[in-house]
């Protein structure tokens, strides 16, 4: 029923609010252990109890959306969801107490790994997820729009994070300079006053934030 399918979600976010996450392991993964611990015990049960009261109002298997409409949306989405976040993100590093009490956890490395794209505190996490889930709804996208936007988002992200300029990197794909990619966002976790921009480099142009070498 319903009613038990939430109280799994419900009885980890309750237990979570009275525990502590793990010692930090000093490990060349040692932000590992952090990142489960927070998926386990506060976002994983909380997503699954947003989940669990929308879930049986969508109707996955609509139809199929025609891929050129499939990849205009994922665009869109994108493009919102890259201001949502460059303007997320410069709060955070403007105002000095959003800084310290949520933005701070994720800038614990200057140096980026794959791993760094999650390691963020619950707040931080729960707050872009948001963005993420609600631009395909606001917009009325297809659900398999949604999907390809929840793996394009998460894949561009680890990517900005991963520290390797890749030769076959999305932003080698992206003319012009439009797009940051993983050197882009590198400056701004050595410097932390410039690229705050996810993804594309327009926003941080236009801010005057924007900076292309070390």
């Amino acid at each position: 029923t319903s009613s038990s399918s939430i109280f799994y979600p419900i009885l980890l976010l309750c237990m979570s609010s009275f525990t502590t996450p793990p010692l930090t392991l000093s490990c060349p993964f040692d932000g590992l252990v952090p990142i489960i611990s927070e998926h386990l015990h506060r976002l994983h049960p909380a997503c699954s109890l947003f989940l669990s009261s929308l879930w049986p109002h969508v109707l996955l298997l609509a139809a199929l959306t025609h891929f050129t409409r499939v990849i205009l949306q994922v665009l869109v989405c994108l493009l919102l969801f890259d201001f949502q976040s460059f303007a997320w993100h410069l709060l955070h590093h403007r105002v000095p107490w959003l800084y310290r009490t949520f933005h701070k956890v994720h800038h614990t490395y200057t140096s980026t790994s794959a791993l760094t794209a999650e390691y963020s505190g619950t707040w931080e996490t729960l707050s872009l997820g948001l963005f993420a889930a609600a631009n395909p709804l606001l917009l009325g996208c297809h659900p398999l729009t949604e999907l390809a936007f929840f793996v394009v988002n998460i894949w561009l992200s680890v990517e900005d994070h991963c520290g390797y300029d890749l030769p076959w990197a999305t932003h080698r794909l992206v003319p012009l300079g439009l797009y940051g990619g993983a050197r882009h966002h590198d400056l701004h976790h050595l410097k932390s006053k410039c690229n705050f921009a996810p993804y594309f480099t327009h926003w941080d142009r236009l801010a005057g934030t924007l900076q292309t070498q070390d």
